[in-house]
């Protein structure tokens, strides 16, 4: 009892808060699959929320630089409502950088899993958002992500360099056979080898969205 009391004074990154029965060896709080939004929104990053004035109408995604949006980690309490407000939101995209060292970017695939079932917890919209960082990766990236799902992925600065192509592709195509995702909202360029897969609705950065396949 002693110990549950002291942890509810203290910060110990938001286990405090709520602790999830989690999956794999990692302990990873796991999503439900989602459908694609109904609404076919209009998809913006998290730091246009401020001025947005039509969030019905949005989806909001994370796909900007990882310092703009550790404050829904510090105090996610403080957002949830903001949040609910938009069709559907991407869980935050924590960077998997490859030469991170692993435990940072394990901690970084909890933090958007964390956040994102707290989300669901609390009723929003949660399209997952897949990413990895090299093959070794794939042992756990994928953890707690939920099959046949409407998920989220960006190619941006991956297809200027035919290595980082390949680990893209490569990440890419690990997350087609394991989780068969049913829509894939692609923030970037599509490349050739994905256009054929499942139903693309494409984001345009930074703000312009295009649907493309039937929902």
């Amino acid at each position: 009892m002693f110990g549950y009391q002291y942890r509810q004074t203290r910060n110990y990154e938001n286990l405090q808060r709520v602790m999830f029965a989690g999956v794999g060896p990692l302990g990873i709080p796991p999503l439900e699959p989602t459908p694609a939004p109904e609404g076919k929104p209009e998809w913006i990053s998290f730091n246009f929320m401020r001025g947005d004035t039509e969030p019905e109408k949005h989806g909001l995604h994370f796909f900007i630089d990882d310092y703009q949006f550790i404050r829904l980690w510090d105090n996610p309490e403080a957002y949830t409502e903001k949040l609910r407000r938009y069709q559907a939101v991407c869980t935050p995209d924590f960077s998997l950088y490859t030469d991170f060292p692993l435990a940072v970017q394990q901690f970084n695939h909890f933090r958007k899993h964390w956040l994102g079932a707290y989300w669901q917890m609390h009723g929003l919209q949660v399209i997952p958002t897949i990413c990895w960082s090299d093959t070794a990766s794939f042992d756990w990236c994928f953890d707690g992500e939920p099959k046949n799902s409407c998920v989220a992925v960006s190619s941006v600065g991956t297809q200027n360099k035919e290595a980082t192509r390949r680990g893209f592709l490569a990440g890419y195509r690990a997350m087609m056979e394991r989780l068969t995702p049913t829509h894939i909202i692609f923030y970037g360029d599509v490349p050739p080898e994905c256009e054929d897969d499942r139903p693309i609705m494409t984001v345009v950065p930074p703000f312009t969205s295009k649907w493309l396949g039937t929902v």
